[in-house]
């Protein structure tokens, strides 16, 4: 079944900043977990950034962070919905275009990459939101600005969802909160004091927790989609992924970018798979390869070889079962392993979904019911007089069929397009988000009632005192994370992130 799903993005720029100031605010402090995605002028060289030792990596990100800048700033906010089947969350997203008063280097092959997927130097210019970088610089910490709604982030105490986010992290510390510090063992210090209730790293659960064959942000995504399409399809499949939407009306309308989340059922054009771009999500020949780039189609590629696989590990298994004179009846007969045994884990490895021990190469990115007016309704009477609410929108995370309410957007969607490829920090923050309720989705079990034991919330008090010993072993910190019912609060910084 070709299912699609329209996500609204909203467009956040000088020009209406203000406006929307009390709607981001409103989404931030009620949400469960924030996600977050940044598009950057540029990364330095990249053989730095892939420096054996973490501590030379930093710097080397430092280095970066202080010469370059944030181009525009991805905030998806997922709240957890209570007496509803499932896991549904209302999602709000919004895509901050950026603008750094400060003298910044800015980098061809980064200018070449966001052209490439839409993004729009004019505006920026033109309607950017402009900020300092580094330390308060006078009245930077008072009033509505980007410094300011970084603040209220922080005040609001909710797990940071982050994918590859260890640059996302050092960026926004430079950029809306103070000079970055010389050692890394500082700046994760700080990062424990500034985000108690954990920092969150996707693409470590992607390839740690979830196992698949890649972990490259829209690959996870796609994935997580189609498999929470299963779960929702099969008769007693346990918990599944369900989100809703705002339905945004009045002048919040014309704010709105809807992104549409379809599923490509037929391939079009090369049917021989890059490798590259299948593994890490990038490709040094671009649009110009003469391979495909679909996602969607490597993804049904990696499900064949991976059903393949289980096919002749079971074929191997039964003739070693005849050879061995193992005969129906027997007292020493094996039971065959149901789905979601020993035998299951056993195939996720064998299918090579390993986790990449290469580089992923860098460039810049490459990085239903009504809900009470304070949550799920919000209405904004500034700007220029006219006004605008949003109201709750249901929608399957999985996807909503085509003639259904939602998929009905599709002509909207069509006349609004999308302003090209996926790599918005918006969008992007969405996708990051997905990932992370579909981890915890799967993480709790059927007979449990909420997925807060992998939400923590931290009650409204002053910070807690700087850690000395900030958590080293990112590994095994996240795994606490995932699987213990009562995680420890921390931050995963390490490694595995670049």
């Amino acid at each position: 079944m070709t299912t699609s799903m329209i996500v609204p993005v909203i467009d956040v720029q000088s020009n209406n900043f203000q406006e929307m100031w009390p709607a981001m605010l409103l989404a931030i402090k009620t949400s469960s977990f924030i996600a977050v995605d940044t598009e950057l002028s540029g990364l330095g060289t990249r053989k730095a950034l892939l420096a054996e030792s973490i501590e030379d990596r930093y710097k080397a990100i430092c280095h970066a962070a202080r010469t370059r800048s944030v181009l525009s700033l991805g905030i998806a906010c997922y709240k957890k919905l209570e007496n509803k089947a499932d896991d549904t969350y209302l999602v709000q997203v919004y895509n901050l275009t950026l603008l750094c008063v400060e003298d910044y280097i800015i980098e061809p092959q980064s200018v070449q990459f966001l052209v490439q997927h839409g993004f729009d130097f004019n505006k920026q210019y033109a309607q950017g939101i402009p900020y300092y970088k580094g330390n308060d610089k006078g009245g930077d910490v008072h009033g509505q600005n980007t410094r300011t709604l970084f603040v209220e982030l922080l005040r609001a105490r909710r797990p940071l969802v982050v994918h590859n986010g260890l640059i996302d992290m050092v960026f926004l510390y430079q950029c809306f909160y103070a000079h970055l510090p010389d050692r890394l063992g500082t700046f994760t210090a700080d990062l424990s004091e500034m985000f108690p209730a954990g920092v969150f790293d996707t693409k470590y659960a992607t390839e740690y927790e979830l196992r698949f064959s890649a972990s490259y942000l829209e690959y996870a995504y796609k994935k997580c989609k189609l498999d929470n399409c299963k779960l929702v399809n099969a008769s007693g499949g346990g918990p599944s992924l369900f989100l809703e939407f705002c339905s945004y009306s009045g002048q919040l309308h014309t704010y709105v970018d809807y992104r549409s989340c379809s599923e490509e059922s037929s391939q079009e054009g090369p049917l021989d798979v890059c490798l590259r771009f299948s593994a890490y999500g990038w490709c040094p020949n671009g649009s110009s390869c003469p391979l495909s780039h679909n996602t969607d189609f490597i993804i049904q590629q990696d499900e064949k070889t991976k059903e393949n696989k289980r096919k002749k590990r079971k074929k191997r298994k039964h003739k070693a079962d005849q050879e061995a004179g193992v005969q129906e009846g027997s007292p020493n007969k094996k039971p065959c392993m149901e789905e979601g045994s020993s035998e299951r884990k056993e195939e996720v490895l064998a299918t090579g979904t390993s986790p990449v021990t290469e580089a992923e190469p860098m460039s810049d990115r490459p990085k239903g019911e009504e809900e009470p007016l304070s949550d799920a309704r919000m209405s904004t009477n500034e700007g220029n007089g006219e006004s605008g609410v949003c109201e709750v929108q249901s929608s399957p995370a999985e996807g909503a069929p085509e003639d259904s309410p939602l998929g009905g957007k599709a002509a909207v969607a069509e006349a609004k397009k999308a302003e090209g490829g996926t790599h918005r920090a918006g969008f992007d923050a969405f996708m990051t988000g997905y990932i992370f309720s579909f981890a915890c989705t799967l993480k709790r079990s059927p007979n449990e009632p909420s997925p807060e034991t992998v939400l923590p919330r931290v009650p409204e008090q002053a910070l807690p005192q700087r850690q000395v010993d900030p958590p080293t072993n990112c590994q095994e910190h996240l795994l606490q994370v995932l699987q213990s019912p009562h995680p420890q609060d921390g931050v995963c910084v390490g490694e595995e992130l670049i």
